[in-house]
């Protein structure tokens, strides 16, 4: 895969925000999602900006980024891993994804690339003088039998040849509307041609089913048990039945217990850590975590016995409380603008 960045300061916005009808959806996603797993919808808010502004930018990263509560740098790894989000200005009218996987090239996909360059621009990912159209090359997009296909934004259009996608390439510029799915005589994903098996339409023949026997039950055997005589019960020896010894019942832990004493002093604000809500703070303060100073002395197997109780694995050491909260112990706030570059939530 090659490397993704963002795009250069000079063509990114000032600023960021959902419209009203977006912010709404947001906020509706976001609650969908149990309490302290509200990162989850990350993908689907930066999918959310993408389509609203053609592509995702990086004060959007960071407006998301805010809403859920995460790193700048967390929402950033997946805007640059996942292809599917634009890192760059697109084409306002269409952003022509062409498939180059084995089947669609061996189809033809190249002549289809061929035809972007020549009517678009040379280089992928570059738009058009007028900045309406723009072209890459991607992997599968999952329309094999109708390759060589391509996908314009959430639309994808099959069984394609040069000369039709120039024609597609003039209609979206003119913008007018463009038929998606197969631009061949085919239905969806049907043969080519129309159906060359099942042609013929059975005829449901009449049958008698002869019917079997009925099974009769097979006759119980008479049980022949010989019956003990009183002097043979009088030589069989007596077997003596050892009664089973009750356990004792061991007491669980109790799970509401405290994991550490808290220390003397003021409470610290632990939501200044990144990752760290008023609902972990609650949980954290019930454990006897109150002080940034106990955070950042965390051992490894005191992190596994937090992970525990608060149902949160790896969170500790994915967002590095102890580092944050290192930073906020020394200095406060002002010593953790000099370490991460920005303040503490």
């Amino acid at each position: 895969m090659s490397v993704r960045r963002l795009a250069e300061d000079q063509v990114q916005p000032e600023g960021f925000a959902f419209n009203a009808e977006n912010l709404k959806w947001a906020k509706q996603t976001i609650a969908k999602y149990p309490e302290g797993r509200q990162q989850s919808a990350v993908i689907p808010l930066l999918m959310r900006a993408q389509d609203q502004d053609g592509w995702v930018t990086k004060r959007c990263i960071e407006h998301v980024a805010d809403m859920l509560e995460m790193p700048y740098i967390r929402v950033l790894e997946v805007a640059t891993f996942y292809t599917q989000f634009q890192l760059k200005p697109v084409g306002t009218k269409a952003h022509i994804q062409v498939c180059g996987t084995t089947p669609c090239m061996l189809r033809g996909s190249e002549d289809l690339i061929k035809v972007c360059k020549s009517k678009i621009n040379d280089k992928p990912f570059e738009t058009n003088a007028s900045g309406t159209l723009s072209w890459e090359e991607v992997e599968c997009l999952g329309a094999c039998v109708n390759a060589p296909m391509m996908m314009v934004f959430k639309d994808t259009y099959e069984d394609l040849t040069p000369e039709r996608l120039e024609e597609i390439i003039n209609e979206f510029e003119a913008g007018k509307d463009v038929k998606v799915g197969p631009q061949i005589d085919r239905q969806f994903s049907a043969p080519e041609g129309g159906m060359v098996t099942l042609t013929e339409v059975p005829t449901r023949k009449e049958t008698k089913v002869a019917k079997a026997p009925a099974k009769r039950a097979p006759a119980k055997a008479a049980a022949s048990k010989p019956k003990a005589t009183k002097a043979a019960k009088a030589e069989a020896p007596k077997v003596a039945v050892k009664k089973p010894v009750a356990k004792a019942a061991v007491k669980p832990a109790d799970a509401n217990a405290p994991l550490f004493d808290a220390p003397a002093g003021d409470k610290d604000d632990l939501k200044l850590i990144s990752g760290v809500g008023p609902v972990l703070e609650r949980k954290l303060n019930e454990l006897g975590i109150t002080q940034f100073a106990q955070v950042a002395k965390l051992t490894k197997k005191q992190i596994t016995e937090v992970d525990d109780r608060l149902s949160f694995k790896g969170r500790i050491e994915r967002d590095d409380w102890k580092a944050q909260a290192k930073a906020l112990a020394k200095g406060g706030a002002e010593e953790y603008r000099k370490v991460f570059g920005k303040d503490p939530r």
